[in-house]
C-alpha cells in the first residue's frame, strides 16, 4: 500500500483507466486531479457513541456502557462476497471498544450497524480512532466526577504490572505531569492499545482566539522488541501529526449529495509551522515486535480534547474540535 493509507486497496481508478483504454483502443495514462481525488474518495466512516458509567459511594467506577452506531466498512466493501464474521457482525467496528483494559466490574459494549450512501474506506487506525476518542474522553469525565486526577483514576483501574499502566507511568514521568501547572498551557492524557501496541500520550495546548494550538505531545510506546528505534519514533510521530489534522482542522462535509471540499484551501491539514514538539519514549521489552504504523494515532484526539477541557471547562464531543 505504500503511503496510500488504504486508498490504494480500492481499484476504481484502475477500472476507469481500463474503460478509457478499451474505448480508445490504445494504452492511456490516467492521473486524477486533487479535486477529483478528494471528491471521489472512500471516506472514514462517521460514528455516534453513547457512553454511560456509574461510580459507587467511594468514587470507584463500577459500570461502563458504550453504545456505538456506525456504518460498516466491511459490509460495504464485501457485500458481493460472504461476510467474514458470524451473524454479519462487524467486529472491526468495535476494535478498541470491546477490549478496554480497565478492570470494571460491569462492562457492556453494543454495536448497531447503520447504512449511509457514502463510499467508505480504511483510514489510519480504522475504528480505533473513533472508539479511543469516546473511551478516553469519557474516562476523563468520570475522573472529574470522582474528584480524582485523570492519571490516578486510570491507574486505579489497571493492574499495576499491565502494559497500559507501564506506558501511562512512563509518559507522565517523562512529561513531568505531576509538576506541571495549568496556564497558559493546559495538559490532557489518554491511553489506547491497537494493533498489539500500547500507547499513552500527554498533549499540552493553549487557546489562541478561536483556535487550539498544540504545543507539545509526549508519547510512551510499548510495541514489544524494538528493532529500529528511529523508524518506530518516525512512525509514531507521523501518526500523531496525521491524527492532529483530523482533531483540530480537517473535515469532510456533504452538501446537496456531493463532497463540499475539493483541495487544501477548504480541507485544511496541519502545516509544518503548526506541528508541536513531539517526544516519543520507547518501553524496554523482550516480547515479539508489534505494529507501529497506526497505534500512535488513536490517543491524540482524546489527549487534545482533554487538554482543551482543562483550558476551557467545556467538553467537546465532535471532531474536529471547534471553539466557536
Amino acid at each position: 500500500l505504500g503511503g496510500g493509507f488504504g486508498r490504494r486497496s480500492f481499484n476504481d481508478f484502475v477500472s476507469e483507466a481500463v474503460e478509457i483504454s478499451n474505448k480508445l483502443k490504445k494504452p492511456v495514462k490516467l492521473i486524477w486531479s486533487r479535486e477529483e481525488d478528494m471528491q471521489h474518495d472512500y471516506y472514514r466512516p462517521s460514528s455516534v457513541h453513547v457512553m454511560q458509567g456509574a461510580l459507587d459511594e467511594n468514587s470507584n467506577l463500577t459500570t461502563w456502557k458504550h453504545r456505538i452506531t456506525a456504518p460498516s466498512i466491511l459490509f460495504t466493501q464485501l457485500v458481493k462476497f460472504p461476510f467474514p464474521f458470524k451473524e454479519k457482525i462487524d467486529i472491526i467496528a468495535v476494535e478498541g471498544a470491546k477490549n478496554i483494559p480497565y478492570e470494571i466490574p460491569n462492562i457492556q459494549v453494543d454495536y448497531q450497524m447503520t447504512k449511509i450512501p457514502i463510499p467508505l474506506g480504511w483510514w489510519r487506525s480504522v475504528y480505533n480512532s473513533q472508539n479511543a476518542f469516546a473511551n478516553e474522553c469519557f474516562m476523563d469525565e468520570l475522573a472529574e466526577k470522582a474528584g480524582k486526577d485523570p492519571v490516578q483514576f486510570r491507574l486505579e483501574l489497571l493492574p499495576i504490572t499491565s502494559h497500559d499502566a507501564g506506558v501511562i507511568k512512563l509518559v507522565t514521568e517523562k512529561s513531568g505531569w505531576d509538576d506541571f501547572e495549568n496556564g497558559p498551557m493546559y495538559q490532557g492524557i489518554s491511553c489506547h492499545k491497537s494493533f498489539g501496541t500500547w500507547v499513552a500520550q500527554v498533549a499540552r495546548v493553549s487557546i489562541q482566539g478561536s483556535k487550539v494550538k498544540v504545543h507539545e505531545v509526549h508519547c510512551a510506546v510499548d510495541c514489544g522488541t524494538v528493532v529500529n528505534p528511529a523508524i518506530v519514533k518516525a512512525q509514531i510521530s507521523s501518526a500523531i501529526i496525521y491524527g492532529l489534522s483530523a482533531t483540530i482542522k480537517s473535515k469532510i462535509t456533504i452538501k446537496n449529495g456531493r463532497v463540499a471540499q475539493s483541495n487544501f484551501d477548504d480541507f485544511d491539514v496541519l502545516r509544518m509551522d503548526e506541528t508541536p514538539d513531539i517526544s516519543v519514549y520507547l518501553m524496554d521489552s523482550d516480547a515479539p515486535p508489534e505494529g507501529v504504523g497506526e497505534p500512535g494515532l488513536p490517543p491524540i484526539a482524546p489527549a487534545v480534547a482533554n487538554a482543551v477541557h482543562a483550558a476551557t471547562g467545556k467538553r467537546f464531543r465532535n471532531l474536529p474540535i471547534q471553539l466557536d
